[in-house]
């Protein structure tokens, strides 16, 4: 009864083993514009996929702006990774409540990625017209290093800070549930003993 049981928590741990959620972060300056300014701005950006719960969180912090924001989204996906330019994937104008106006701040929000008003238009229909197809097009980029977070001005129309954003090396899943499996096996071993 005890294999059994000790079987069954095994089992169970290896089925409620989920995606975690995914980060991705970057630094950001004027050095990294497309072409480079000599922006005295800097800042960070985290953006935290969560693709069983069809959520993006992004965090930006920034400061020692010459100009005053004017928007800020993210990009993708570049024609290589962590280089060039291309259109925008996020919603447009701006990420909605992102600080404007100022040189310096903070800004942290929680977007659905399950609904059109989370991407661009254009990026949505370049990806299958759907906001599924938008946001697994999203994924793959920001995987590949091919998706940057951009943060606009009245100094830099275009961008006066920006940075590629790049994942966390995280565990997957599969290898989380083979680590449970393989503990519990140990386990049992041991006790067998």
């Amino acid at each position: 009864m005890k294999r059994f049981v000790l079987t069954m928590a095994v089992l169970a741990l290896a089925a409620s083993v989920q995606a975690a959620p995914i980060t991705f972060s970057t630094g950001l300056s004027g050095a990294i514009e497309v072409p480079p300014n000599a922006s005295t701005g800097f800042g960070s950006a985290t953006v935290i996929i969560d693709d069983d719960a069809d959520t993006m969180r992004v965090i930006v912090n920034f400061g020692g702006l010459i100009g005053n924001t004017t928007a800020s989204h993210v990009h993708c996906c570049t024609a290589v990774a962590g280089a060039g330019t291309i259109g925008i994937a996020t919603e447009l104008p701006s990420f909605t409540g992102f600080p404007l106006g100022v040189q310096s701040g903070s800004y942290d929000h929680t977007f659905d990625t399950s609904l059109a008003a989370t991407w661009n238009a254009g990026f949505m229909a370049a990806n299958g017209g759907t906001p599924e197809g938008a946001a697994d097009a999203f994924l793959a980029g920001m995987f590949a290093g091919k998706a940057y977070l951009n943060v606009h001005s009245s100094f830099a129309p275009g961008g006066e800070i920006r940075g590629f954003l790049t994942a966390a090396a995280v565990p997957e899943p599969v290898t989380l549930s083979l680590l449970g499996i393989g503990v519990a096996g140990t386990l049992l071993r041991r006790r067998r003993r």
